[in-house]
């Protein structure tokens, strides 16, 4: 019986006293609860509801109270199925967002790899960009200073025994730009390649 005197929702809708200790009392108040005991009632019967509700402890009567009426309410609503449809339904729900979540999470992963990539691409060109190339215009083209071939031994003689004077000659012009020792020959300043490979001809003194 509920506190204020009236019959609970279950002996309301069965029209009967509500003595005190009612086992329908603490769940189903007198407005109320009316129409949700008769779901219960018309799906499973107040005497098995009774009976199932004096073997669940007392702390979880309430969620049992709770699981009934939603059950009897879904029986009444698709009588098939019940609530076993609006459990599929949920299961079909949770499996289109995993595979959705499995969509994204991929979709994620590609962008990532991607943007690595892009990233390590980048930094290459940016090494390849700052490295200083050596060009031509580093080398030195100026020609090598080489040592002029020796005379034969006839011809460093035949220019020794000339007159006395003597000065440093260069190898080439100096207009080619290139100078290099060669042993001095007497009365010429200057000589070209052509004068070496072809001297003229000297008048050896007797």
């Amino acid at each position: 019986m509920s506190s204020g005197g009236a019959p609970c929702g279950a002996c309301k809708f069965l029209r009967r006293k509500c003595v005190s200790g009612c086992i329908f009392a603490p769940y189903f108040d007198s407005d109320q609860g009316a129409a949700h005991f008769a779901a219960v009632h018309k799906i499973f019967g107040a005497s098995n509801v009774s009976k199932l509700l004096q073997h669940i402890p007392l702390p979880k009567r309430g969620e049992a109270v709770v699981t009934v009426c939603y059950e009897a309410q879904a029986r009444l609503k698709d009588p098939v199925y019940g609530c076993v449809a609006h459990i599929f339904a949920l299961q079909q729900q949770v499996v289109n967002l995993q595979a959705e979540l499995a969509f994204v999470q991929a979709q994620l992963a590609n962008r990532v790899q991607s943007a690595h990539s892009h990233s390590h691409a980048s930094d290459t060109s940016t090494l390849l960009t700052s490295t200083p190339f050596v060009t031509s215009s580093s080398y030195d083209h100026r020609p090598n200073q080489f040592d002029p071939p020796q005379l034969s031994m006839s011809r460093q003689g035949a220019l020794n025994s000339g007159s006395g004077a003597s000065c440093s000659l260069p190898y080439l012009k100096e207009e080619s730009g290139v100078s290099a020792p060669f042993p001095p020959v007497p009365g010429y300043n200057h000589m070209t390649i052509s004068q070496l490979v072809e001297p003229p001809n000297f008048v050896l003194p007797e």
